[in-house]
């Protein structure tokens, strides 16, 4: 599809839902985990990657939990790119909706509204003794909640836990009701979020945005580029 066609397509949309992955954070500094040389792949710890994030890990062995939290997953410094701000104009100039794997906080950075992150958010943290919200700054000097000594975690989805019920609908009300969804960065390999593209209308167009090329069982426009450089030539109209 040409460049020219990608603009029409986003100018004539009138409603918008982009569906993204970590790689829309890549050009941040913040690494995709499931990609070759990622958290997924490339770590020499104990245990998968996917043990220290999950539940069992967070109440088995919190010292442990909390460690690999600081080592790899809190990037504080990092700032949102071109993509995230261009999404976010769309929201804040047009009806789109972005509903994110991601849980980097970048999304919100960049001011977007209609914004769901559908497997939470790092820079939430809570009290699991008493349940109250905290800046993130004290979990980065503490696992520890300095009013009760309980122990702090991030508002994200570990294994093990349940998705937000909320999160779930809105995303299957944003998708069903869009006439064109962006796929961004994303092998949308991961489910249930991989699930939600099932939710589409089937009058809505899809456009995948990705340097690995992409298989859906429908029809779709795959833009085999890098995502920088589209989102940096779209124009919000």
């Amino acid at each position: 599809m040409a460049e020219s066609d990608i603009q029409k397509t986003f100018d004539n949309a009138q409603r918008i839902v982009f569906l993204t992955g970590a790689g829309v954070s890549t050009p941040s500094g913040i690494p995709d985990y499931r990609s070759k040389g990622g958290l997924y792949t490339n770590d020499k710890s104990d245990h998968p990657a996917e043990w220290y994030l999950s539940s069992d890990a967070l109440n088995q062995e919190p010292k442990t939990f909390y460690a690999y939290m600081m080592k790899n997953m809190y990037y504080p410094d990092a700032k949102p790119n071109v993509i995230h701000t261009k999404q976010a104009e769309f929201t804040q100039k047009r009806n789109a909706f972005v509903i994110t794997q991601n849980i980097d906080n970048l999304y919100k950075d960049a001011k977007t509204k209609n914004l769901i992150e559908f497997h939470g958010n790092l820079y939430d943290v809570y009290c699991t003794k008493c349940g109250k919200h905290i800046d993130y700054h004290e979990y980065l000097k503490s696992m520890y909640h300095t009013e009760d000594g309980g122990i702090l975690r991030p508002n994200i989805v570990l294994y093990g836990e349940g998705l937000n019920a909320q999160n779930i609908s809105r995303s299957v009300d944003a998708v069903s009701k869009a006439d064109l969804i962006v796929i961004v960065g994303t092998s949308m390999r991961v489910y249930p979020f991989a699930g939600l593209i099932d939710y589409r209308s089937s009058s809505a167009k899809v456009i995948a945005i990705n340097q690995e090329k992409l298989e859906f069982p429908f029809d779709f426009t795959m833009v085999q580029e890098n995502a920088v450089d589209l989102f940096d030539k779209l124009e919000v109209n």
